[in-house]
């Protein structure tokens, strides 16, 4: 497989950081982010690199050259004019499936993961998909229960009243079968005029994943990069277990109130977007476990259950926060309610206080469960972590305590208290 990197951009966000550089070669911790992402792909298996450059494009040739010196062969494509993010690759037409990334990017994950997604979906493109910082502002994905596309909101225009904080990364899987389907001379953006028609094919993938990238396109996300890889946060799933919080929902971050059953009730308690910021600062990963017996009861449907956490996901967002995921369990074992789905009317292993969505997030995020926590606000909440394996919380403004659980007032109390 190749990667085509673009790295043609002026960095005009970067100020005088890349008065005299293309923003791909700027410096982070010794490094070009060029080098970084060539020797990331190279561990990858990654050894053909197709560099995509027009501005300065001489200090990105000079300072790699045949890439023989870093183990890799690369080639340039040098734009005359510029041709957006998607628009030489119609020129180059890569006859394989490709790696496509931003120039911009710190990163490191593991792409066998990544491709072997893709080829199971028969995916034309599959975008590497994360919660962000800054979502309002950034490419939306709307995805279906087995990552396909449904939706793309483009950072440039209007999102929905309750959108997902899940953001194009600028990494993606490209099939070449795209340049059969599409017909694209000059510039073109990649999202708008090659992601965004070919939704519609039910081809294009999410994977999502809470492996590092980061876009380095302004000084402060600079910052941000060199800061996280001197904590080590720099690293793929697989290089060693990761420790989490898992939150319960209503009365954890959000207001608690009798069975939510449409977005508008939402509404974030003080201080939980902090306490969150704060797990992720010290590497923890943080996911939502959620109790939703409205389901099994036909109080609520599934896609209102996904508006009221699109607009938990956006409102915590706007405060700069995110979830790396969020895990509900549907079921209720008491039969009786007008309405009901009988099929979801069962006894399960993810009900809290059974563990299951907590080994589920385990698995899928290569989680060490004794280096984690289980927050909540009730006895169920702390029996799943005890059942899990993590340490309990219990979150009670009350002053009631747990005999089980070391407590607190309140979710950003517990957040302070950690190193």
């Amino acid at each position: 497989m190749k990667a085509v990197i673009l790295a043609g951009g002026l960095g005009s966000r970067m100020g005088e950081i890349c008065s005299d550089l293309p923003k791909p070669m700027v410096d982070l911790r010794g490094k070009p982010v060029l080098l970084r992402q060539i020797e990331c792909l190279k561990e990858n298996g990654i050894s053909d690199f197709i560099i995509i450059t027009r501005y300065l494009n001489e200090k990105i040739k000079d300072y790699f050259g045949s890439g023989a010196s870093y183990g890799v062969n690369i080639e340039y494509y040098v734009e005359d004019t510029p041709l957006g993010t998607a628009g030489a690759l119609f020129k180059i037409k890569p006859e394989e499936d490709f790696l496509l990334c931003s120039g911009d990017l710190l990163f490191n994950f593991s792409l066998k993961r990544m491709a072997d997604f893709h080829r199971k979906s028969n995916a034309l493109i599959t975008l590497f998909t994360h919660p962000g910082t800054h979502p309002a502002d950034s490419t939306v994905v709307l995805e279906g229960g087995d990552g396909t596309v449904k939706a793309l909101y483009l950072k440039e225009s209007e999102k929905p009243e309750n959108y997902p904080n899940l953001c194009n990364a600028g990494i993606q899987l490209v099939s070449p079968e795209i340049f059969s389907k599409l017909n694209i001379e000059g510039a073109a953006d990649f999202d708008r005029d090659i992601v965004l028609p070919l939704v519609q094919t039910g081809r294009v993938y999410s994977y999502r994943s809470a492996e590092y990238v980061l876009d380095i396109g302004t000084p402060e996300r600079l910052a941000k990069a060199s800061e996280d890889l001197e904590k080590g946060f720099v690293r793929k799933y697989d290089s060693e277990k990761r420790k989490a919080v898992f939150l319960d929902r209503d009365g954890t971050i959000n207001v608690l109130r009798d069975y939510i059953r449409n977005p508008d009730e939402i509404e974030l308690i003080d201080g939980a977007a902090e306490a969150i910021n704060r797990f992720h600062s010290l590497g923890y990963l943080v996911f939502v476990v959620t109790n939703q017996p409205v389901i099994a009861r036909g109080q609520c449907s599934l896609e209102t259950l996904s508006e009221i956490h699109n607009r938990l996901e956006m409102l915590l967002g706007k405060q700069g926060a995110y979830i790396d995921k969020i895990y509900f369990c549907p079921h209720h074992p008491k039969k009786g309610f007008e309405g009901e789905i009988p099929e979801l009317k069962i006894e399960c292993d993810c009900r809290k206080p059974a563990p299951g969505m907590l080994l589920r997030a385990a698995e899928e995020f290569n989680i060490d469960l004794s280096l984690s926590y289980m927050v909540g606000d009730s006895e169920k909440d702390v029996g799943a972590g005890i059942n899990a394996g993590c340490t309990p919380v219990y979150i009670n403004d009350k002053g009631e305590k747990s005999d089980k659980a070391v407590t607190f007032s309140s979710l950003a109390r517990f957040s302070e208290s950690l190193q």
